[in-house]
């Protein structure tokens, strides 16, 4: 089980955090197009996301329903026939929902800093600072937090 502390949240300015994100990462960001497909599931979240029609990754994760910064814990399985997957999946269980992204992943430190545009629905921030497996919430919270204020 991997952990990161994340927030996410909708954004009017994305010229501002692309010029944020790149000065504090030092590099231009790592374009991902992603289609992920949401499925309805009682003991979390569980995703399929579609990198490539080579490659996706299923992620089953747990995150609380609050505002601010939050705890995610996710465990990852990547697959080279993603949409052989995806049938298999929409077999299975219900779809809760489906988006279609470009990603501007910038890496500042251990966190990732995405700023995406969602198809239908706008432009978002996400940050995802990592945890290591002994580390406290808390710590990862004050990462967060930080950025939060440096990108208002």
């Amino acid at each position: 089980m991997a952990k990161n502390i994340e927030i996410k949240a909708r954004i009017s300015d994305a010229e501002f955090c692309l010029d944020t994100a790149w000065s504090l990462s030092g590099k231009e960001p790592e374009i991902i197009k992603q289609e992920d497909t949401f499925f309805i599931c009682e003991r979390g979240r569980l995703k399929l996301r579609i990198l490539s029609p080579e490659y996706g990754e299923l992620i089953f994760y747990k995150r609380e329903d609050s505002t601010g910064p939050k705890t995610s814990e996710y465990y990852i399985s990547s697959s080279n026939e993603p949409y052989r997957l995806l049938d298999v999946l929409t077999k299975a269980y219900d779809i809760r929902g489906r988006i279609t992204k470009i990603r501007k992943l910038f890496i500042v430190g251990r966190t990732r800093i995405h700023i995406d545009h969602v198809e239908n629905l706008g432009n978002f921030l996400e940050f995802e600072v990592v945890l290591n497996e002994k580390e406290k919430a808390s710590e990862g919270k004050k990462e967060a937090d930080s950025l939060i204020n440096t990108f208002n």
